[in-house]
């Protein structure tokens, strides 16, 4: 069977993607908001790995990921959390985290455990695209796991392509809209980026993050990108509402 990333990529569709802390709002939440995601009708799911020095996240996921720590969430338990989540669950599993919890794991170790749970990809933004192709890309192959790459508006066109050669998969398109949980969507200058990268026709489809939030934002993120990808106004309202209403929120999106 072809990779679960590659396979969703083709269907004829607008993909929503949802990022969540793993260990949030309580340390056993992770298998079963994964569930109920997928039963709600959400195309992916990005699992957050918490890490205690989250530079690249805004304050909501920084804080769900320094609670998921004081709930005791580790890289260990998050693995025995999934071993048999693909008992139930059959759409793509990325997980998202630092790089650095993954070092301390052992990248091969690490690679090997994902793909016994079934996980299909990895997103590690501070593991630079050289390293990650000199040092680790023959192991993620060997597991069969893709790396997903992120650009911003500011990534130069040379970058890009070379991010989309060396993609397998999609590439993260971050809005980088300037203010987080803004009332008014993304302005011109995002809806410039959006339809910049658009025209550059690259091989690999985009999906984009940051700023989403409903359904107004989903739509504007997706009239050039394949899929968009809802992570701080999901875990606002896990924080808000715990974990029992999550169909609500799935549907203010779509």
């Amino acid at each position: 069977m072809g990779n679960r990333i590659k396979l969703k990529l083709k269907e004829d569709k607008k993909l929503l993607s949802i990022y969540f802390t793993a260990g949030y709002p309580s340390l056993n939440s992770t298998v079963k908001i994964i569930q109920d995601l997928e039963k709600n009708g959400v195309d992916m799911i990005e699992i957050g790995l918490p890490f205690s020095d989250p530079l690249a996240d805004g304050p909501t996921i920084q804080k769900s990921s320094t609670d998921a720590l004081i709930n005791g969430m580790t890289t260990e338990i998050l693995f025995d959390q999934l071993k048999d989540i693909r008992k139930s669950v059959t759409i793509p599993l990325i997980i998202m985290g630092y790089f650095n919890p993954v070092l301390q794991y052992g990248v091969e170790a690490f690679c090997k455990q994902c793909e016994e749970i079934g996980i299909d990809g990895l997103i590690l933004p501070d593991l630079p695209l050289d390293v990650f192709q000199s040092e680790f890309e023959a192991t993620f192959k060997k597991y069969g796991l893709l790396n997903i790459f992120l650009i911003t508006p500011q990534t130069s066109d040379e970058r890009i392509r070379q991010i989309d050669k060396a993609s397998n998969g999609f590439i993260y398109m971050v809005s980088s809209a300037s203010v987080t949980g803004s009332k008014t969507g993304f302005g011109n200058e995002q809806e410039a980026y959006f339809e910049r990268i658009e025209a550059m026709n690259l091989k690999n489809p985009q999906i984009v993050g940051f700023g989403i939030k409903d359904n107004k934002t989903f739509q504007q993120a997706t009239k050039t990108a394949k899929g968009a990808i809802i992570g701080s106004a999901f875990i606002k309202h896990l924080t808000e509402n715990g974990e029992n209403n999550i169909p609500d929120f799935i549907n203010t999106i779509r």
